[in-house]
């Protein structure tokens, strides 16, 4: 692409974006180690085979709900402290969690280590992408945030390849390695000046990182909920589909063997490429909204094509099927950045990185819907099930948002 008047690479891309994306991938390869790992550590702490599905859902949804605690606390902070300490204080914490997880010996143990990783893992995306969005040009913050995500989902395929050859307690010892030598490029970034000169010139009515502030005001809370309902399918497919494709693909019977790493790692190229995708269709069209929908639309229509599969099918079709649902799914970025862009600078953070911890979060009632769901209708349709619910509230959320494209972030909540 020429750069035009409207368009210039280095309007986007400087060491901040670099330095977020950086720390988004170890984020990624951090957060799907446990889905990639779940069987073979599993084993090794010998749990039986047939209650893997069971304290796998317990293992995955003590991270998640980590992840919610830690969405409102890194939220709360990053907007009374700024973007810059959450990105430091996160990373220390889940990287600590992740060392540690190498050395757990029972599940309560690992569901603890778990929840902690999860607590630390809450605070990175939110932060990076408000940081992102407040120092690029306006017309320029959806391909920002757009290859922030790109370089960060790359994360869970560098993931995929690793756990192929390395034992799983030295996968969470590398992922805890990383988080440390991601911290020492991170002072080489500098806060927000928009955030500091709000800061600097804030009345004293505004009010900064007041998580229940989005609860006092209807419109805020409308806003909230819609922001949440938009991303949930992404996690449908990350903490749903890809993590339990094993037993997804012997229900199709599919020949040859699905393993959950490989699923996840295929998929997350996917998502990598409809990031950056995801981003320029909505440059183009100059809506945010519109390039989710269009996204929305196209991972369904692969999903369908998935639970379709015919027996026999080899693993090889099934996981190009992943690749192709993770390349619709790839609106992670646009989403998160629309998120931020509905509300003003004093709670943009708390936004920002509640949001899409809460979507993550959404991965608890899936998979118990899943789970109870299973026992009367199989693995297909309860997560077929789940999906059609999930899908029917990211439709209806993005027809009734604010598109934000050209909006201006320099505003304060009331």
């Amino acid at each position: 692409m020429k750069d035009t008047p409207e368009f210039h690479w280095k309007n986007f891309i400087n060491l901040a974006v670099i330095v977020v994306a950086l720390g988004y991938f170890v984020d990624i390869f951090d957060l799907t180690l446990f889905a990639m790992l779940r069987t073979q550590s599993l084993i090794s702490l010998g749990i039986p085979t047939e209650e893997q599905v069971e304290k796998g859902i317990l293992l995955l949804n003590s991270q998640m709900a980590g992840m919610l605690v830690g969405g409102i606390f890194w939220g709360i902070l990053g907007d009374k402290k700024g973007r810059i300490k959450v990105l430091f204080g996160s990373i220390l914490l889940y990287s600590l969690a992740n060392l540690a997880n190498a050395f757990v010996h029972n599940i309560q143990s690992y569901a603890l280590l778990r929840f902690i990783s999860g607590v630390g893992l809450a605070g990175e995306l939110g932060a990076g992408v408000t940081l992102v969005s407040e120092i690029l040009p306006t017309s320029h913050r959806g391909l920002g945030t757009a290859l922030v995500a790109t370089i960060g989902v790359l994360g869970a395929v560098f993931g995929g390849f690793v756990v192929e050859f390395i034992p799983w307690r030295y996968c969470y010892v590398i992922g805890g390695s990383l988080g440390f030598l991601l911290l020492f490029l991170r002072f080489k970034i500098q806060e927000s000046s928009l955030f500091n000169k709000s800061r600097e010139g804030q009345s004293c009515d505004v009010q900064w990182g007041k998580f229940s502030s989005l609860f006092t005001s209807f419109e805020r809370l409308k806003k909230f909920i819609l922001c949440i309902f938009m991303g949930i399918p992404i996690w449908y497919v990350a903490g749903l589909l890809m993590a339990f494709s094993p037993e997804l693909s012997k229900e199709l019977g599919v020949n040859g063997v699905v393993t959950s790493s490989r699923s996840i790692a295929i998929s997350y190229l996917g998502l990598a490429f409809g990031d950056m995708f995801c981003g320029f269709v909505s440059q183009k069209i100059k809506k945010r909204l519109g390039a989710v929908l269009i996204f929305s639309l196209a991972t369904i229509f692969f999903i369908i094509l998935l639970f379709s599969t015919t027996p026999n099918k080899s693993n090889n079709y099934f996981y190009s099927l992943c690749f192709f649902i993770g390349l619709g799914a790839g609106f992670w970025a646009m989403f998160v950045t629309i998120a931020a862009e509905q509300f003003g600078t004093n709670i943009r953070a708390t936004v920002a990185t509640s949001v899409p911890n809460f979507v993550r979060g959404a991965v608890i009632p899936m998979t118990l819907s899943f789970k109870f769901l299973k026992a009367d209708f199989g693995i297909i349709k309860s997560m077929a099930m789940v999906g059609i619910v999930v899908f029917l509230l990211n439709i209806i959320a993005t027809l009734l948002l604010q598109e934000t494209f050209h909006k201006d972030l320099n505003y304060f909540e009331s």
